[in-house]
């Protein structure tokens, strides 16, 4: 009986923390790089289940051939989804800037693009490494790069 009891509490002590922690992220920070359509695409349609399912919030990095995403005179490129439907990950951007998402442009992007600020879409400023950083660094947070 003892051991039944011990192998119990046992078990409740590895599987309940476990069941507490799934829902404590706060949020994602994302990092994205990749020019890829279908890659910049997937990213986007996960900070969007990310805050419109989940309630989390949403911090994006745009950097190297992704900082294209920022530029408001670049078109977006349609991707196809199992729907049929062709949005752009642009499209989508814009859709989490207005659902509260904080989306910043690396400080790399602009002058190695031969751009400055003015290109940028409304609601997407330019990032501060000290704060991406200091958001990377939040255990509160997932990151993940695209």
């Amino acid at each position: 009986m003892k051991k039944t009891i011990l192998k119990s509490i046992l078990a409740l002590s590895l599987t309940v923390p476990t069941i507490m922690s799934a829902d404590l992220a706060k949020g994602l920070n994302i990092i994205i790089n990749s020019g890829n359509p279908q890659t910049q695409a997937m990213a986007m349609v996960i900070s969007l289940m990310s805050i419109k399912k989940h309630k989390k919030e949403v911090n994006i990095v745009l950097c190297g051939a992704a900082g294209n995403l920022a530029d408001k005179n670049i078109k977006g490129t349609p991707v196809k989804r199992p729907n049929g439907k062709e949005p752009s990950a642009k499209q989508h951007l814009k859709k989490l800037i207005k659902l509260g998402a904080n989306v910043k442009v690396c400080p790399l992007y602009l002058p190695n693009a031969k751009k400055d600020k003015s290109i940028l879409l409304e609601g997407i400023k330019v990032a501060k490494p000290p704060v991406v950083a200091k958001q990377l660094l939040d255990k509160d947070f997932q990151n993940i790069s695209f």
